[in-house]
């Protein structure tokens, strides 16, 4: 079995798989990381390695203390991947975007990917039928577009994400979800079809935290999987250890 440690800027993901199959799941603040893994390590003893990909802060110590109780890999720029990275400056794409295409790589081989992170940010990864990552796009996510609103204006307030029940917005609570939400959405699925444009045969994935209060309301057909990114760690594991 493998260990699987998604480090975000909230929370800390942890999986555990059996071959390619998610037994179970269990997320944790920053503060309980060793708890956590202590504790997962004592409940399943079958475990035997694990891969952690972080993109948030944790400290090195936690690193090196996970590394003298498991066989872990730690994802960066010098481990082996299943694609070829095109990116103009490679070593400063981030380690969860690595992971996606990974994951892309394997469940739709041969294939033209787009996949679609909304977590933090809204990510756009883009990798060919022939194995070759171009690259993407970044934007803000959700969350951060209405904490931009309240952080940078005099007046508007914080509001909690929730979906519009009308475009035309008569209120300044009901025009900031429908700015914010519809407008998510209006670039997500504009994007989707500037790809189509230039790829016809084209499958698209949405990912990330938001990846369920978006998928229904967006027009393009998609697969969404909220899972991606750890399938994408567990097949980099895997990869790396033949």
């Amino acid at each position: 079995m493998n260990l699987i440690i998604d480090v975000g800027n909230t929370f800390v993901k942890f999986a555990i798989f059996q071959k390619n199959r998610i037994l179970k799941k269990e997320d944790t603040r920053h503060e309980n990381v060793l708890e956590t893994f202590d504790a997962i390590l004592q409940e399943n003893i079958s475990i035997e390695k694990g891969i952690i990909c972080s993109v948030g802060k944790l400290d090195d110590t936690i690193f090196k203390i996970m590394a003298s109780k498991l066989e872990m890999l730690v994802l960066n720029h010098e481990v082996h991947i299943p694609f070829k990275n095109l990116y103009a400056t490679p070593r400063t794409l981030g380690v969860d975007r690595i992971a996606l295409v990974s994951a892309s790589v394997q469940q739709f081989p041969s294939s033209n990917v787009l996949i679609i992170d909304a977590g933090t940010c809204i990510t756009y990864d883009f990798v060919t039928q022939n194995n070759d990552y171009l690259g993407g796009a970044i934007s803000p996510g959700i969350r951060m577009r209405y904490t931009a609103l309240n952080n940078l204006t005099a007046n508007l307030p914080l509001l909690d994400i929730e979906m519009p029940n009308q475009l035309i917005g008569n209120s300044t609570m009901s025009s900031i979800h429908s700015g914010v939400v519809f407008g998510v959405l209006k670039e997500i699925d504009g994007m989707i079809d500037e790809y189509r444009e230039e790829y016809e045969d084209l499958t698209v994935i949405l990912t990330g935290g938001d990846a369920n209060f978006l998928s229904k309301q967006l027009k393009n057909s998609i697969f969404a999987n909220s899972n991606f990114l750890l399938e994408g760690l567990n097949f980099i594991l895997e990869f790396n250890s033949h």
